[in-house]
């Protein structure tokens, strides 16, 4: 990794704008490439829908996969999380694989962990080469807000995973669900626990990732929200790179120097849960660094 990283932005949000941006980068996955999106909480209003990303998940050949949650809702089990995805339309145009659907979940080694002994993962993760990572930055209601470095640890955690991240490390097991939310580890506990999580996916494919961070439909709210809060700002754009963290960072600092009103109200959800800390964390694991280029695309 470098002491600056590249990150690609453009104003225009449209499906064949994020193709576009994906060549403009230069980075070719190979092999059998998983492309993780999220299919979007039962009633959420905001998530990107599989319309948009269809181009581009054509792009690369790619496979959709998902994980399920840790949470009450409509993704929970495998059953239920089938049923959401063909209701959300993602079955139309893809062949979605839900990693966890089956146990028994895989292990990742996380280097220099300070709460995980490892990150949980379905197993069909080991399934593919490399991946394409899909984000819709937005805020979120625990993390501050969401983008790659969030996908990459809750959303590529399977069940137990989730469990392991938001408890850091405390519980491991699928049943012990029912526990965490009542018994939560101090806020940068689990900010660092998301970071490590995500440390682990990006050193499993090596370098044979790409990211991309859609800053539209911009709500305080995460995607896995059934009721989420209606966007409160305008669309930003489309930024890519091969460095989660830069890429984050790079979003998180185009918020801060909108001129759009909404952005106060956006950035006390990412202030109040000291989401920065997780791009923080992250740059200090060394699987990315907080300084970038940006290089805009029309």
């Amino acid at each position: 990794m470098g002491s600056v990283s590249k990150v690609y932005f453009t104003k225009t949000i449209t499906p064949e704008q994020v193709v576009k941006m994906y060549d403009t980068l230069g980075k070719e996955l190979v092999g059998k490439v998983a492309v993780k999106v999220h299919s979007g909480e039962d009633g959420n209003q905001n998530y990107l829908k599989p319309e948009f990303w269809k181009p581009m998940v054509e792009h690369v050949n790619g496979t959709v996969v998902e994980c399920n949650t840790a949470y009450e809702g409509e993704r929970n089990s495998t059953d239920k999380h089938k049923k959401l995805i063909k209701k959300h339309g993602w079955n139309d145009f893809f062949v979605v694989d839900l990693m966890d659907a089956e146990g028994p979940d895989v292990e990742l080694d996380i280097p220099n962990p300070s709460h995980l002994k490892c990150d949980i993962v379905g197993k069909n993760l080991l399934c593919y080469d490399s991946m394409l990572v899909l984000s819709h930055f937005k805020g979120h209601p625990m993390g501050g807000y969401g983008g790659a470095l969030k996908q990459l640890s809750i959303g590529c955690a399977s069940t137990a995973g989730k469990v392991n991240i938001h408890s850091a490390g405390k519980y491991v097991r699928a049943e012990d669900q029912g526990i965490v939310w009542d018994d939560l580890p101090p806020q940068d506990a689990f900010l660092e626990s998301m970071a490590e999580a995500a440390s682990a996916v990006v050193n499993h494919f090596n370098g044979k990732m790409v990211f991309i961070n859609v800053m539209k439909n911009l709500s305080v709210d995460c995607d896995c929200c059934a009721i989420a809060e209606d966007p409160c700002m305008k669309d930003v754009g489309i930024l890519i790179s091969t460095d989660p963290v830069a890429i984050d960072r790079a979003c998180l600092d185009l918020i801060y120097k909108s001129d759009d009103p909404g952005k106060d109200h956006f950035l006390e959800r990412v202030k109040t849960r000291n989401g920065e800390h997780t791009v923080d964390r992250a740059a200090q694991l060394g699987f990315g660094v907080k300084e970038y280029e940006l290089i805009s695309i029309d």
